[in-house]
């Protein structure tokens, strides 16, 4: 059964590459229509009811996010699509959402298709969607809710009630406030590129601390971090200096 797609953007050249690359290396897509407004989109989307939509993140006619907050009923699943890595692709991937970076990359995007062809959990992607929808109508550049891909499933949380994150090797725990831990198959290192601007600090190469819930810093044992829920997280010696900096700026 394949699956049926449209394609939203308002740049011909990318609407006819994207369609092609479809046609010619993904067999189990068809896709309906290719088109390049909002109001194209909306109407398409609400009568060929797609599977898949491959939606551009800006459009002369307004944006991608646009076309999802006016739809009464997301039914299938949302490839998004842009040109540059910018403030909306972040809260893409807080929501744990697909997207794709142009020129796309044909592997990029059969991985993106065979994850389409395989989601079944609508629920829990309805709340990745709101998640997305929810942070982009804060202020910039907060965003307060992030979802993680765990093993059982999706966990969607307040980016204030994170302690901290550790690296496991290939994988990181979220520590919360409520002494809940969660196990991410990620690197750390994604999560410092996403939080970074959250009031988040890398201050070890196994750590990432929420600077807001800094209970204290300690100077024996060649000095660590206390945190509000008294675990304690090990400072690199040169991430001491930029630490202090930091906390200086959070108690501001």
């Amino acid at each position: 059964m394949k699956l049926k797609a449209i394609i939203v953007d308002d740049e011909n050249h990318s609407r006819e590459t994207l369609k092609n690359l479809l046609t010619e290396f993904c067999p189990d897509v068809e896709v309906l229509v290719a088109v390049s407004s909002v109001e194209e989109a909306i109407t398409s989307i609400s009568g060929l009811k797609p599977d898949v939509v491959f939606l551009d993140i800006e459009l002369q006619t307004g944006t991608g996010f646009d076309i999802l907050d006016r739809l009464e009923n997301i039914d299938f699943q949302v490839v998004f699509t842009t040109a540059f890595e910018q403030y909306a692709i972040k809260a893409v991937k807080f929501s744990s959402l697909d997207y794709l970076l142009k020129p796309i990359d044909l592997e990029e995007l059969q991985k993106a298709v065979e994850k389409a062809k395989k989601a079944k959990d609508k629920d829990s992607y309805n709340q990745q969607l709101e998640t997305l929808i929810f942070n982009l109508k804060q202020q910039q550049p907060h965003l307060n809710k992030i979802c993680l891909s765990t093993s059982e499933g999706f966990e969607f949380l307040n980016v204030d009630d994170i302690l901290y994150c550790k690296a496991e090797g290939s994988y990181t725990t979220f520590k919360l406030k409520n002494n809940v831990s969660h196990l991410v198959s990620k690197h750390l290192k994604e999560y410092e590129n996403l939080l970074t601007d959250q009031s988040f600090m890398r201050v070890h190469n196994g750590y990432l601390i929420n600077l807001k819930e800094v209970k204290k810093y300690i100077k024996s044992d060649g000095g660590y971090i206390l945190m509000n829920n008294d675990d304690t997280v090990s400072i690199s010696r040169n991430k001491k200096d930029d630490f202090f900096e930091a906390m200086q700026q959070i108690s501001k």
